[in-house]
């Protein structure tokens, strides 16, 4: 017997039914959703474009009016506040112990990360799976409870309140995601492509850097900006394991906070520098972000 066709099935006419949320993202995708979504992007910028108005005007002027006054009083805007801050030697040593203390932490996390990450995916060694079992579990360890127990370790081996201690404690808490990140990405390369090194007589450690890092090019840069963006915004581990003569920048702001009435003005343009730094980091390695996520996320 032969079934019977729906009406318009010949011309293919019949459509699948679409679910009401799938009906209400197609009929809003248009531009007013785009409209909404710009209005949206620009009310969550406005805080930051605040900060950088409020930077470049007097601090008079901050106590007196707020900082949408410029839009009547251009005149308002100076330069000043910045010439105070380079000038403020509590505000320009800690921005080098920020570059300090991230640059390193970035760097030595990227390393180990990437040779972890490639001993996990393609080398073969006992326990290799319960291994990365445990680094991922390691994952979900939060930074405060580790916070005491490696005070005393510190204490005990005489790096407490020194840069060093710091970096440390960034590269231990930033291996765990930076090896599942790689680890996941460095296992997506065709196995024919090492193989066809190997046959060429390249050896693990030229496999490593001549074929898997240039291939891991954008999960690495991904990796760099997250560890940047994580090390130089810090506060916490700072504030216990830096000592004050070491502080990032993040902590000599929370000390200028103490003073807010008798140092608007650098506080202001030092939390804006604090913040366009690693904006620049974002941008410079924004194209390689989108992609280096994405293939690291899932195998």
């Amino acid at each position: 017997m032969t079934p019977r066709t729906p009406p318009g099935a010949r011309d293919g006419s019949v459509k699948a039914k679409q679910s009401l949320p799938a009906r209400i993202a197609t009929r809003t995708g248009g531009g007013a959703m785009r409209v909404f979504l710009i209005l949206v992007g620009l009310f969550w910028l406005m805080p930051t474009f605040g900060l950088l108005i409020s930077s470049l005007r007097d601090p008079a002027d901050i106590a007196a009016s707020g900082w949408w006054k410029v839009f009547t009083e251009p005149a308002q805007l100076t330069a000043a506040n910045y010439e105070r801050l380079l000038e403020n030697e509590a505000i320009t040593d800690s921005l080098w112990s920020s570059v300090a203390i991230t640059v390193p932490a970035t760097v030595l996390v990227v390393v180990i990360g990437a040779l972890a990450g490639y001993a996990f995916a393609w080398m073969d060694f006992p326990g290799r799976d319960w291994w990365f079992m445990g680094v991922v579990a390691l994952l979900v360890v939060p930074v405060q409870v580790a916070l005491v127990p490696v005070s005393k370790l510190f204490g005990e081996i005489g790096i407490f309140e020194t840069t060093l201690g710091v970096i440390l404690f960034h590269v231990a808490f930033g291996l765990p995601f930076a090896i599942f990140l790689l680890r996941n990405f460095f296992a997506e390369i065709p196995r024919e492509l090492l193989e066809a090194a190997r046959l060429d007589g390249a050896g693990e450690l030229r496999l490593f850097t001549q074929v898997v890092m240039p291939l891991g090019a954008p999960a690495i840069a991904s990796l760099g900006i997250f560890q940047f963006l994580w090390v130089w915004n810090d506060m916490l581990v700072a504030l216990i394991f830096a000592d004050s003569e070491g502080a990032p920048i993040t902590v000599a702001l929370q000390r200028q906070v103490r003073q807010f009435g008798n140092n608007i003005d650098v506080l202001a343009s030092g939390a804006f520098l604090s913040m366009v730094i690693p904006l620049a980091v974002f941008f410079a390695f924004q194209r390689h972000f989108v992609s280096g996520v994405m293939a690291g996320a899932v195998k």
